[in-house]
């Protein structure tokens, strides 16, 4: 996958790979514009760093959409639980709900596939 370019002499890049675990199931949802997309949430374990080593936290979880037809049909096909692989890129949204307007950061996942299946 090539996404880097460059802006004043440095590249630049938005290229995000994950390993974890599906941990919530993939769900198709219909937008009013009449796109289809197919979210699902990821939990991966946290590496020790030097950062993290007093973090009482063992994971994170990141939300990942699924926008090309391709990456749809993975998506679909996982069950809670598979191990995945996820290449894409690192989205802000902006959404509106019942108490206003509210972003979140989530992955577009452009490339996928299961390694490991549930047990």
């Amino acid at each position: 996958m090539k996404t880097s370019a460059e802006r004043d002499g440095v590249a630049v890049r938005n290229q995000v790979t994950l390993c974890g675990r599906v941990s919530s199931a993939p769900e198709p949802r219909e937008l009013p514009s009449g796109d289809t997309v197919v979210t699902f949430r990821l939990v991966i374990p946290r590496e020790r760093t030097a950062m993290t080593a007093k973090s009482r936290q063992p994971s994170d979880w990141v939300h990942c959409a699924a926008w090309s037809a391709r990456a749809r049909r993975s998506a679909a096909a996982w069950q809670v639980g598979d191990q995945v692989e996820v290449e894409g890129a690192l989205r802000r949204r902006f959404y509106r709900d019942g108490g206003g307007a509210t972003t979140r950061l989530e992955v577009e996942m452009l490339s996928g596939r299961c390694v490991g299946k549930s047990r």
